[in-house]
Parts: structure tokens; C-alpha cells; sequence
């Protein structure tokens, strides 16, 4: 599967597979060109009343019982990111903090906790992903090894998830160190957390291979200067689930995606927590609903990812087309998990669509098609949830806010 390298996504909107390339699984010459803005009103108007009710009720949680625990802690870590000697691990770290949805995003997995176990849950998953996004900046960044540079500060990520583990040195390989103690206490914060959850013990083996995926893809998805995608794509190849179907691309997607843990995290916060549910959860979650999460980011980091040197997931596609359904495929599987708290999984799964779907880097054509073919697999629930995602980025540019 998956071929010779494909053309830029933006370049072959329009052609059909060339020869020997990644098929797409829709029969050829069937073009997907669907989009949010062109669903009838009828479309929109109809739902779920059960769902929609699930929705508002999981809203009013997170702005009354989980919003204001999410606001203290990223003004804490604020701080603590102020008072980084380094000024450019300083700004790194700044600069993962201001990106809001994503942090928000994981906090949004506490609705699946009890009021009792909220605040350790968002402590959690909140330290969990900023140190995410610190790493991911921080392995950008020139060394002269980037793949064991970008393994040895990703070690954070693993030990964040394993209260009894030694903390290393996470700048070992790095050029710059002097964090005033940034990293380690993410870590500790996070750990600390996670030990006064009733159910960890019962996820921790799952929830640490989910890390551990992470920290590979992190360590291999390098920039085109550090060396492009030469050792993802061998890496990915044998990583793929046996039997999913996905392209190495899409199997690298789901293992880079940090979802699986936070469900997982916020699973944990439950008394009586059976390995059956956390099986459930990790094959919900990885590949398909970690999948879909990792190409929408994708999907709306085309402009960045070019800045950056960085060649976007999505661009291995064949066309347009092909990747309109691939993801269309993945939204699907994700949508037909049977879980556990099964309507705050959904609840979340639209959450994270509209989040993306919402943003003004998906308006382009090619981001429009995708995103149609996403949003008719997701359900009724997503208009709803894009909504009030354009509502609160408006809020957010009119306050001079941004990622968001």
C-alpha cells in the first residue's frame, strides 16, 4: 500500500491516482465534493433530541465544574513558563501554552469523570498536554541528532504516566537545558495526579503504550531539514494494525495523536474501571478515533506546515478525492465505536470535529471537500458543536486571542 511518494495535496485536487500510488477505496472517479456550508438547513435542523440533550448537559459541565479548574492550571503553567531562564525554551514553552483549543480539547475528556475525581483529571491531562506541545516545539528545533534528541526529551511524556519512574535527563541531547525545572514539574504534576485516580492501575499498561507510540512518532516526524519522512514511513509501515486497511500515513497519524490518553486518563477517574471497557476504549480510539484527530490537525496545518519545512500527512494522498474518503472511512469507524459513557464519547468525537471544521484554515476548497465527507460520517450532533466553535473563535480574535 501507499506507493510512490505522492504529489502536494493542493496540486492533484483534481487527478486521479497515478499509477502504482496509494488507491483510493471509493470506486475511481467518484469525486467527494461535499462541504459543511452546503448541508441543506433540513440537515442541520434534525438531530437527535436525546443527543442534543446529551450536548448541552456535557456543556454546561465543562463551563460550570471543568472550565474554571482548565483556567487556573494554564495560569499556573503560564507563569511557570514566564520564569524559564532560557529565553528560548521560554518562548517555546509560551508559544505551545497559547495554543488554547488543544489544551482546552483535553480537558474536555473530564466530562467522562465524577465531580469527585474532576480536578486530578484536569491537573492531569492538562500537564500531559503541555508538555505535549512544549516537545513538539522543542524537537523542531536544530540538533545533531533529531530523532534520538526528539526520543530523549519525549521520555517526559512516559514518565508523566508512571508515578514510580526516576526522571531523566530530558535535555540530554538538546542544545539548550536551563528550564528552571518546567519539564519536571509537568511531569510530577501529571504523575501526582494520576496516583489519586481509583482505576489508573487498571489503564496504566494500555495508557503507557499509547505514550509510547507517541514518543516514536514524535522522534520520527521530522522536518525536511532533519531529514523528511523516511524513517516514519519504515516505522509506520510495521506499526499499522493488521487488518485496518490504513496507509502508512494514516497509521502514523493514529499513533501520534495524544486522545487515546486522555480518554484513557479520564477513565481512570471511575471506581470499578473493567479491563474490558479500557480494551474498548483503546480500539475506539487508536487508530480510528486518533486517526481522524491527527489529519484534521493536518487538514488545517497546511499553511503552517509549509512555513515550517514540514510535510503535511494529508499531502500523501493521491487527490482530493482520495482523501475526502479516507476520512470519511476513519469518521465512520470512530462514530461506530460501542463505549463505554457512550454519548460523552460522541459528545467529545463532534467536539473535536467542530473544533477543527470551525477554523478559518479549513475554508480553502480542498479543506471544505474533506471536511464535508468528515462531517455527513459524524452524525447531527456536529452542527451544533460547529457553532459553538465559531462562536467562542470570534470571542477569542475580538479579545486579540489566537489559536484558537
Amino acid at each position: 500500500m501507499g506507493g510512490p511518494a505522492a504529489q502536494p495535496l493542493q496540486a492533484v485536487a483534481d487527478n486521479h491516482a497515478p499509477h502504482g500510488a496509494a488507491q483510493p477505496l471509493r470506486p475511481p472517479g467518484l469525486q467527494i465534493s461535499v462541504n459543511v456550508g452546503d448541508m441543506p438547513d433540513d440537515v442541520h435542523a434534525r438531530g437527535n433530541l436525546g443527543g442534543e440533550l446529551v450536548l448541552g448537559t456535557t456543556v454546561v459541565r465543562y463551563l460550570t465544574s471543568i472550565f474554571p479548574l482548565v483556567r487556573r492550571e494554564l495560569a499556573h503553567w503560564q507563569a511557570r513558563a514566564c520564569d524559564i531562564p532560557d529565553p528560548v525554551l521560554r518562548s517555546d514553552a509560551i508559544e505551545g501554552l497559547s495554543k488554547r483549543g488543544n489544551l482546552e480539547g483535553a480537558a474536555l475528556f473530564a466530562v467522562l469523570a465524577p465531580r469527585s475525581h474532576r480536578r486530578e483529571t484536569v491537573r492531569a491531562v492538562v500537564a500531559f498536554q503541555t508538555a505535549y506541545n512544549y516537545l513538539d516545539t522543542l524537537a523542531e528545533q536544530t540538533s545533531s541528532d533529531p530523532i534520538a534528541n526528539g526520543r530523549q526529551l519525549h521520555q517526559a511524556l512516559l514518565v508523566a504516566l508512571d508515578p514510580a519512574t526516576r526522571q531523566p535527563d530530558y535535555y540530554a541531547l538538546h542544545p539548550q537545558r536551563e528550564d528552571g525545572g518546567f519539564l519536571a514539574a509537568l511531569v510530577d504534576t501529571c504523575r501526582t495526579a494520576l496516583a489519586a485516580l481509583p482505576s489508573y492501575a487498571v489503564v496504566s499498561r494500555v495508557c503507557s503504550a499509547a505514550a509510547t507510540r507517541i514518543v516514536s512518532f514524535q522522534s520520527l516526524n521530522l522536518t525536511e531539514r532533519q531529514g523528511g519522512h523516511d524513517a516514519l514511513e519504515r516505522w509506520a509501515r510495521q506499526q499499522a494494525p493488521k487488518g485496518s486497511g490504513l496507509d502508512w500515513w494514516q497509521a502514523a497519524a493514529a499513533e501520534g495523536s495524544s486522545l487515546a490518553v486522555h480518554a484513557l486518563i479520564a477513565t481512570a477517574a471511575n471506581a470499578h474501571v473493567r479491563q474490558a471497557d479500557v480494551e474498548a476504549i483503546d480500539a475506539a480510539y487508536f487508530p480510528w478515533v486518533c486517526a481522524l484527530h491527527s489529519l484534521l490537525d493536518s487538514l488545517v496545518d497546511v499553511a503552517e506546515d509549509k512555513r515550517a519545512g514540514q510535510r503535511n500527512l494529508l499531502s500523501y494522498h493521491a487527490s482530493t478525492a482520495q482523501a475526502a474518503f479516507a476520512m470519511e472511512f476513519l469518521a465512520q469507524r470512530a462514530t461506530a465505536a460501542c463505549l463505554p459513557l457512550a454519548d460523552e464519547h460522541r459528545v467529545i468525537l463532534n467536539a473535536m470535529v467542530g473544533y477543527y471544521l470551525s477554523s478559518p484554515d479549513a475554508s480553502t476548497p480542498c479543506a471544505r471537500a474533506i471536511g464535508g465527507s468528515v462531517a455527513g460520517a459524524v452524525g447531527p450532533l456536529l452542527p451544533s458543536a460547529l457553532r459553538m466553535f465559531k462562536v467562542r473563535r470570534a470571542l477569542t480574535r475580538a479579545k486579540g486571542g489566537r489559536h484558537w
